[in-house]
Order: structure tokens, then sequence, then C-alpha cells
């Protein structure tokens, strides 16, 4: 089944204005020319909205991407805004052009039908399904409060609760047409040692023996392999990290200092949820993501800024003093640790050679790497791996789950340690000045509930079982005098 209809757009505080004039551009001068900085009216840059099948703009509808979910992190509106797109693209194509106010149960359950069962339908994970119903639930969860619509199309039923912690999670509804998979437990992670033969073989391009091919030609292997230390040895998730600029990376400390981790701060504009940290970075990491600067980057931008790709134009924030990072907007001066991931990709930053982006990773024509693009960079290293018969493959968000869980057995067993040694008294006082590990964690990873964090105790657990099953001698499980080959001759047995 072809799904076609609905499309996802974001805004743009400057219209993109066609390569040649055309009849209607001559009747209508204005048609694009900018909105002034003052105007009230001015809508917030890489907003997504929805345009229907015939190219209308749904204004309720789209209350709720400018309203509702206006202070969400962006990439969790676009998600909203794709997953809304499918089924509203389904409703249209495949429900006789039915609009989304007039969605009912069947029309979920014909839908539940193509993306999981169908044969000709994509079959999408169970996860990516309780996304999308999860998603879709809340839109019209909105839209009935807003007496937009007659009902809510998706089924309710009460949760099952499953918090650690007792009275957690009772009496919540949920929709019940969620895979009843239950919450995800299992967390895909990778020990230091897969974590180094995936990156050696997959970003540096090395064979299966983990010596350099002469045929790879790599030029951002270097970028690449800085970018996945820092992820796996932070645990920063990818829209983070992509969205930092060199105002966030600390300086290296001086030799003989005997500083391990030098601190920078995640500001709360590009940080989830607004969980903006302290980050602590390796100084092994920090001086290859300096030697990036020094060499592979500063060559791209002076290749960049020889074809102009640095002019400054109305939508550019400029950085005129890099000793006080800010710009101007609106009349007034904002700080770049207050600008958004968007705002950001904007950024010129004033410099003695001239212009340059003041985003930290740039792709190979000198402008600031999307997130999309990371995406790919993985990608292409897990083919490589598949290439090479390297039965590994990682996700950034891979990376993010194997610092959280290899931190956090580190520092239970430091903890259980340094507890042994004390007594009652003295471990009263320990816990109260150093804390929980696991909140520890939290902290660091920018959750805002230890519940979230919890997660990882589970794989803990899983580890110290698959740890302990291998003690287990094979002959434990057979009687005395059996092998293999059959049964040794011995003393007679008798019932």
């Amino acid at each position: 089944m072809s799904i076609m209809g609905w499309r996802v757009h974001f805004t743009r505080s400057e219209p993109v204005r066609p390569r040649e004039d055309t009849a209607l551009m001559r009747a209508l001068p204005g048609l694009f020319s900018r909105v002034p900085e003052d105007s009230t009216a001015r809508a917030p840059e890489d907003q997504p909205f929805l345009l229907g099948p015939r190219g209308e703009y749904d204004v309720a509808l789209n209350r709720y991407f400018s309203v509702w979910l206006a202070h969400s992190p962006w990439n969790t509106q676009v998600a909203h805004a794709r997953d809304l797109r499918t089924f509203f693209s389904f409703l249209w194509s495949a429900r006789d052009g039915r609009g989304w106010r007039d969605a009912t149960e069947d029309d979920r359950a014909a839908y539940e039908w193509w993306r999981r069962r169908d044969e000709r339908g994509p079959r999408v994970q169970d996860s990516t399904w309780d996304r999308e119903v999860a998603t879709v639930n809340q839109f019209y969860l909105w839209a009935f409060e807003q007496d937009l619509v007659r009902a809510n199309p998706i089924r309710q039923r009460e949760a099952a609760p499953w918090s650690p912690w007792p009275g957690r999670g009772e009496g919540r509804q949920v929709p019940a047409e969620s895979s009843h998979a239950g919450p995800r437990r299992e967390v895909k992670w990778l020990p230091p040692a897969s974590y180094r033969r995936w990156r050696n073989v997959g970003v540096c391009g090395f064979d299966a023996d983990e010596l350099p091919r002469r045929e790879f030609r790599g030029r951002w292997a270097a970028r690449n392999c800085a970018f996945a230390d820092l992820m796996v040895r932070t645990g920063l998730r990818l829209t983070e990290q992509a969205s930092l600029t060199l105002f966030e990376v600390p300086e290296l400390p001086g030799t003989g200092s005997g500083i391990v981790n030098a601190r920078t701060v995640l500001p709360d504009a590009i940080a989830k949820g607004g969980s903006g940290r302290a980050i602590y970075v390796p100084i092994s990491v920090l001086r290859d993501v300096r030697d990036y600067l020094e060499w592979d980057r500063r060559e791209i931008v002076e290749e960049a800024r020889q074809r102009g790709a640095y002019t400054p134009t109305s939508r550019s924030l400029l950085v005129e003093d890099p000793a006080k990072p800010r710009v101007r907007l609106g009349g007034r001066w904002v700080g770049v640790d207050r600008l958004s991931p968007g705002e950001r990709r904007r950024l010129l930053m004033a410099t003695e050679q001239g212009w340059e982006p003041a985003m930290l990773w740039l792709n190979q024509h000198g402008m600031p790497m999307s997130v999309s693009g990371w995406r790919q960079v993985f990608a292409e290293a897990n083919a490589r791996c598949a290439g090479q018969g390297v039965d590994l493959s990682a996700t950034p968000h891979m990376l993010r789950h194997s610092f959280a869980v290899i931190t956090l057995e580190l520092l239970w067993r430091g903890h259980i340690q340094a507890l042994g040694e004390l007594n009652e008294g003295q471990r009263l006082t320990y816990q109260r000045v150093f804390g929980d590990p696991l909140n520890w964690v939290r902290i660091r990873l920018g959750h805002t509930s230890v519940t979230t964090t919890a997660l990882y105790l589970h794989t803990l657990q899983e580890l110290e079982m698959r740890t302990r099953l291998a003690l287990v001698p094979d002959g434990a499980w057979e009687p005395p005098g059996y092998s293999p080959e059959g049964w040794q001759e011995g003393p007679e047995v008798s019932a």
C-alpha cells in the first residue's frame, strides 16, 4: 500500500526564494520578504508544522506544535509531527479521504494491522509501534481537551505499575493498543573491548585484526573517532553533543597537572528537558578533540572561507567578540548558552582570519554537522564492521548506554568496597557525603527521575547472572560416570 498525503515542513524566519523570478513573485513583491526581528508574529525557527493532502494549513491542528509542544525538545516535536503525518496520511489514502477529526477506533485497528501485521505493510517493531501510539494518543488527548474531536480513537486501559518503588505508576491510563511488551528493560551496550573494536574497524577503517587498511580513504576518521569517544566517555545524547560550540570545549590542562578529567557545562538550552549539567571529559579524549580542531577543522574552515561560505546573511547570528560569546537578538544581547540547537547552527564567530562557524563539529563542506549526518556516520561504521566479518554494531544511544552501565558498575564496586571497610556510623556519614552511585549517574545522564536510571540496575543484575552462570561447571549437571561418549564402567549403584 502506498501512503501519501500529509507532509511535514519547518518554519523559517526567512522564506527560501526560488532561483528564478516567476509571474507570481513579480505580482507580489513582498511574498518572500523577511519577517521583522521585532515582529510578534514571527514563528520560532525550525518548528515543525503539517500541511494537508491539498496543501492546506490547519490552524487548529498546528497549534499543537506552536503552543502545546512549543517548549519540548526539537527532536520530540519532529517525532510527533512525523508520527501524526503517517497516521493522517493513512486516514486520507486508505480510509476514503477521512480527516483527523473523524478518526474512529475502527480506523486505528486498520492502521495497527497495516503497520504491524500486513504482509505488504512496514511491519514495524514493537518499540516503534509503542512510540507511535504514545505520540498520537498524546495529540488526541490534547485535541479532545480543546474540543477539536468528539472522542479519542485510541482505547485506554489502566497501566500496570512497574516501578521498583511501591506506589509509583499506579492508577495511570495508557493506550490499550500498545504492544503489551512492557517497558524496555533490555539495554543494548558495548563493553570497553567491544567498543574499541567497533571503533577501530568501523570508524577508523581497520581490518578484522584491527590493523590499518591501505584501501581505506577516511579523511574524517579522526573527527568521527573523537566524536564517538566523547560520547561513550560522557554519556551525552546525540542532539546534545551535536549542538556543542567551541565555547563549551574546555582547555587542555598543563603537563604534570595531574588532572584526569576536564570540566565543562552543558547549557540548559541544548540539554533534553533543560537538564543542563556539568560534563567531565577525560583528558585523553579532550586531546583528540583538540587535535581535530587544530588540523581537520582548521583546514576545512580555510577551504570554505575561500569559497565565501561564511559571508554573513540576514539569518546569521554573529559573535563579534569570542571572549564574550553573545549575539544580538531582538535588540538585546543574548548569551550563546541560551541559544537553541537550531539557533546555534546559524552562529558565525569573528576571528583574525575572518568569520567561521562557532559549532564544534563541521562536515566536509565546512558547515555544522547535522544529527542525521552523525547517524549516517554510525551506519557506515556498522557496514564496515559487517564487511570485515566483525559482528558488532553501535548507535549513538548505545554509546550513552555503555557509559551508564560501565560507570555504574565501577562506582558500585568502589562504593561497596569503601563501605566494607567502615563501621555503621562511618557508613552513614560516607553515604551522606558521597551519596548513591545511582543518583550520581542520574545527574551525569541528565535524567529527571532516578526511576529512569534504575533501568541500568537490571542490566547489572543480568551481567552478574551471566558471570555466575559461567562459573557453573558442565559436570555439575550430569551424574558421576557420564561422558559424551557414554557411560563409563564403574561400581554398580543400587536403587
